[in-house]
């Protein structure tokens, strides 16, 4: 029997988690089974974690909220990877509130919680030294080298597996085994149940899977994540490269065994050839979308309709505008490639400057997004040094006004608020947050981008 004010719940978690402002978390349902979720949880920064995309399942049962739902991590490496002590290779997630774990009093499920809830709490897990999260870890003499190693190779992994073996899958680029050799068995040992623990069924979560199979909710937003988070993965890699060396086995702490082990060798130079070919074949997916694009355009395709309509509607609503001075182009007569100009205000640190993005739009728009680049050399905060990605945040994904003037917004907005998953250039950010001296150095790199791009354009 289905309970409707369960299912009006869940429905309503889920629209705020979608609708909401935290960009480290996005939820999706089968479409004929809401109790059926498909939850992203993107690590968080200055953590072995950083900017990895983990994906969950989570599966609400009929008695919800009263009781928990049940949560299984897929991200593991088809069951060879535990990131974490409480996130077991099996799908496992080891948490008092989802009664899987004892925990203290308090720390158990009430009807107070919900699905934004669970994922906070799973991403708190996520932390600089994850080793802390092992049951007992207060009792365990670990010495700051043993912690520093076991999060070296949790970044190592995370980039590894969540970031590049994800986008590779995606792209149909991965030509290479790369799993890393003699890691936990294929087949997990069953978890042990306590008395009082909820005990995970593996077998019938693997079952579960089959109905799922084309479910994959998260392409989109994995390829455009990728260009944002570009350059802080090139900064992770370089980083840790001055650490560890290259062919170095990764070293076992005292608390792994069994399943609980993560063994392998560094990589860096090999993961930086993998991130930089990814970039490619997704620079490249523009151009079929150009390419093709066009091609549907005298065969009146739906898309294509609608996005010379709105460009014309737009074109005329911007021309005739009393307000900031906007100009939009297709470029070679192409609604799936558009070039926005716009000039930056007075009194900012814009001021003079003409910027030119550019919009590729997918064959799928508006239920994939398009790939937003800036022409104009900036060093800003919210544009990727190498990518030139935008990272930018439109309320209605379906409208392309919407989206021009949340470019323009986040490009020209002078006061931004904090958001570590916004910042998308690392050596931007680091300045913009840090010190007034630090500020200032950044407001001075902003103008001399600025300045150099209108002396270039003079030589043009």
């Amino acid at each position: 029997m289905v309970n409707n004010s369960s299912t009006i719940r869940v429905l309503r978690e889920i629209k705020e988690l979608q609708t909401g402002s935290d960009l480290s978390l996005a939820v999706a349902y089968l479409e004929n089974d809401v109790r059926t979720i498909r939850c992203l949880i993107v690590g968080p920064s200055d953590t072995p974690y950083e900017f990895g995309f983990y994906e969950f399942k989570v599966r609400v049962g009929p008695a919800y909220p009263v009781q928990p739902p049940k949560v299984r991590c897929l991200t593991t490496n088809g069951g060879r990877c535990r990131y974490n002590p409480n996130i077991y290779a099996s799908g496992k997630v080891c948490l008092s509130i989802l009664g899987t774990w004892r925990g203290e009093p308090g720390e158990q499920w009430s009807t107070a919680q919900g699905l934004e809830s669970v994922l906070i709490s799973i991403q708190s897990l996520m932390s600089s030294n994850p080793y802390e999260n092992e049951p007992g870890f207060e009792n365990t003499q670990l010495t700051e080298a043993e912690a520093q190693e076991y999060a070296q190779k949790v970044r190592h992994e995370s980039l590894r597996i969540t970031v590049l073996q994800r986008l590779e899958t995606i792209l149909d680029i991965s030509d290479v085994d790369h799993r890393t050799p003699a890691t936990a068995p294929d087949t997990p040992p069953p978890e042990i149940d306590e008395e009082g623990i909820t005990e995970y069924d593996a077998a019938a979560a693997e079952r579960d899977e089959s109905i799922e199979a084309n479910f994959h909710p998260f392409t989109d937003l994995y390829k455009r994540r990728f260009l944002w988070y570009y350059d802080a993965y090139v900064k992770s890699i370089d980083d840790a490269s001055t650490k560890v060396k290259d062919g170095e086995n990764f070293k076992m702490t005292p608390f792994e065994y069994g399943a609980n082990e993560m063994r392998g060798k560094y990589a860096y130079a090999s993961l930086k050839t993998r991130l930089q070919r990814i970039w490619g074949c997704l620079e490249a997916e523009k151009d079929v979308w150009a390419r093709e694009g066009k091609k549907t355009l005298a065969n009146e395709h739906g898309t294509a309709m609608n996005l010379q309509h709105q460009f014309d509607s737009l074109h005329k609503h911007y021309t005739q505008s009393n307000g900031p001075s906007v100009e939009l182009s297709l470029v070679d007569a192409n609604p799936f490639l558009w070039t926005l100009t716009f000039f930056g205000p007075s009194e900012t640190d814009l001021y003079g400057a003409t910027i030119n993005v550019r919009l590729h739009f997918p064959f799928e728009f508006p239920e994939q997004q398009p790939r937003v680049t800036v022409l104009t050399p900036l060093f800003h905060h919210r544009v990727s040094a190498s990518t030139k990605a935008l990272c930018y945040f439109p309320a209605k994904l379906y409208s392309v006004q919407n989206h021009i003037e949340s470019i323009m917004t986040a490009i020209i907005e002078e006061n931004p608020s904090y958001d570590p998953r916004a910042m998308v250039n690392p050596a931007a950010s680091v300045l913009l947050w840090g010190d007034e001296a630090g500020k200032k150095l950044y407001r001075r790199k902003l103008r001399r981008s600025v300045q150099d791009a209108m002396e270039s354009c003079d030589e043009f």
